[in-house]
């Protein structure tokens, strides 16, 4: 009779365990998948946002050089370079290393043709600033765009690594598109 009231309990510990194990993989898989589609709408507007403040210094620079610079110009440059701060804020936060260097590495270009478009406004250019010269480093910010969305689609698992994806595209579209 022990040994049959023992084998019970000891099968119904065994079931027991098997289910908090499971119970607990199926929470391990449900939380991973919440970090991926978490990262994946950080990455949308990150870079949604990164493309949408390049454009705005584009159209900016084709504003200061057309016409002289109004409220609304600056109030549409300055609400781009926002929503792209606060984006980029967000993903300090939720992207890996590799994905944050391109970011960083986007963020930094972006501020730093945003400060050139600012002082050239002022009318204090640094030595070497021009309008011409702000229309280039604004250029060079599309191939780093390129740099982050592949490494924010190679940690999503949807492309290979950065590196050869951005090679390839060098490769097959040599001119900077505004894709």
């Amino acid at each position: 009779m022990a040994g049959t009231l023992g084998g019970s309990f000891l099968t119904q510990r065994v079931a027991e365990r098997a289910k908090r194990r499971e119970l607990a993989l199926v929470r391990a898989q449900e939380e991973a998948r919440e970090t991926r589609q978490l990262r994946r709408t950080c990455y949308v507007e990150l870079n949604r946002d990164a493309r949408q403040f390049t454009t705005a210094l584009n159209r900016h620079l084709h504003v200061m050089r057309e016409r002289g610079v109004g409220e609304a110009d600056i109030a549409a440059l300055d609400e781009a370079k926002a929503a792209h701060r606060d984006r980029y804020s967000e993903a300090q936060m939720i992207a890996p290393d590799e994905v944050l260097a391109r970011a960083s590495a986007v963020n930094r270009a972006l501020n730093a043709v945003y400060g050139q478009v600012r002082r050239l406004e002022r009318g204090e250019p640094e030595p070497g600033e021009s309008v011409d010269a702000a229309g280039r480093a604004r250029e060079e910010v599309w191939e780093l765009l390129r740099s982050m969305r592949a490494a924010m689609r190679h940690d999503l698992g949807v492309a290979a690594a950065p590196a050869r994806v951005v090679a390839a595209r060098r490769h097959e579209d040599p001119v900077p598109a505004e894709d």
